[in-house]
């Protein structure tokens, strides 16, 4: 396969509308079929379009960050396979590739196996080459609409735990990188809770974690943000301790690339210091994330793969006004001496006992248990998602 990507750039929607671009669409383009991608490393400064006509270019915009965001790498996870298998690739070294492009976000390998698995279902039932890529588009579509419905609860869910913990609205919200609507086929995880509380008319004040070193809440989370016309303020990573001191903040809200089964919770760098300061300062730390993302296969935040991501993110800047800045050292602008050593881990773990909540579109557990994870994830869930003394589960 050859590696072909193109630049698309957009024209910018009114200052007031919601993300004007869609993070990832299909196209069908007389030349063949394209994965399209906002990408993400150039906001906000502009709003380019990256199309990917085949797997190793989107490969690339995975480990480059241009398509980034747990439910959002499993949509691209799967409409790479349908990609793929549209084009006349080989499936399965299409699905081999994508799904060892990021390590710890475990919904890119469940998009991947989704499609992957009514591409090969369809082709073993005799449906032919063709039906078979017709078969692994409409699974990534699937996937695409089910997420979006997703966002739609857990925005729900999460407004109404927000009101049973902290009546009264008028919410001080801190909230760490991005996990709105550049993350998802739909509004997004916990910046979808922060939206609908805005809509409704109870936020007071959104703080946004920079997000070092990539600037995601700084660049994205404040793109978003200011679209929706928030209150808002970027701050330092460092000084989100001073906010909790000071009484700033009401709830912290984040996402998460993977939560085990015994409720630890991968998420981006600098997550558990927040969780740490959270329980120090009685303020409630809530997980925002569909249950694609709970992984009951692994036992425990210690047998999360943690992503090392390279040292030249921390020893350099990248301007996103700069093309390719930051792609391959060297291609920034340094601020650490030549030859600086960097640890740059993509993410951390927050084990579950610091976790006041999860919330997925199925509902809340509270508090946190493995017992209370597996049984909302089971296949059938209480209608009713109902309060049970002990279990961890709870209305939203």
């Amino acid at each position: 396969m050859v590696d072909q990507t193109e630049e698309r750039s957009t024209a910018s929607a009114p200052d007031d509308a919601p993300v004007p671009v869609p993070a990832l669409r299909w196209e069908e383009p007389p030349e063949g079929p394209v994965v399209v991608l906002l990408d993400q490393t150039r906001l906000p400064a502009e709003e380019v379009e990256l199309v990917c006509t085949d797997v190793p270019a989107l490969v690339e915009a995975i480990r480059s960050l241009a398509v980034r965001g747990a439910p959002l790498l499993g949509l691209a996870g799967a409409y790479g396979v349908a990609l793929a298998a549209a084009r006349g690739y080989d499936v399965t070294d299409a699905a081999e590739q994508l799904r060892h492009a990021r390590p710890t976000a475990v919904n890119l390998g469940y998009g991947v196996r989704r499609a992957e698995r009514a591409f090969r279902t369809a082709a073993d039932g005799g449906a032919g080459y063709e039906r078979a890529a017709a078969a692994a588009l409409a699974e990534a579509r699937a996937l695409h609409r089910e997420d979006a419905e997703a966002s739609v609860r857990m925005a729900e869910h999460g407004r109404a735990l927000l009101g049973e913990l902290l009546p009264g609205g008028g919410y001080r919200v801190l909230t760490h990188c991005n996990t709105g609507a550049l993350v998802s086929g739909g509004g997004g995880t916990a910046f979808g809770v922060v939206r609908a509380v805005h809509r409704a008319g109870e936020l007071r004040r959104l703080w946004v974690d920079e997000t070092r070193p990539l600037l995601q809440g700084a660049r994205l989370t404040a793109y978003e943000a200011a679209r929706e016309g928030m209150a808002y303020t970027v701050l330092p990573d460092s000084a989100a301790g001073s906010l909790f001191a000071a009484g700033e903040v009401d709830a912290v809200l984040v996402g998460a690339d993977r939560i085990a089964a015994d409720g630890s919770v991968a998420n981006k760098i600098g997550s558990y210091p927040l969780a740490v300061l959270a329980r120090y300062h009685h303020v409630p730390f809530v997980v925002v994330a569909p249950v694609t993302t709970v992984d009951l296969e692994t036992a425990d935040g210690g047998s999360i793969e943690v992503e090392q991501r390279p040292g030249h993110e921390v020893t350099e800047f990248a301007p996103p006004t700069v093309p390719g800045a930051g792609a391959e050292p060297g291609s920034g602008i340094p601020v650490a001496p030549l030859g600086a050593q960097a640890y740059n881990p993509a993410f951390d773990i927050t084990p579950a006992e610091l976790v006041t909540a999860i919330v997925t579109e199925r509902g809340v557990v509270s508090p946190v248990t493995g017992d209370a994870l597996a049984e909302l994830c089971s296949p059938s869930p209480s209608p009713r998602e109902k309060s049970r003394s002990g279990n961890g589960m709870m209305d939203a």
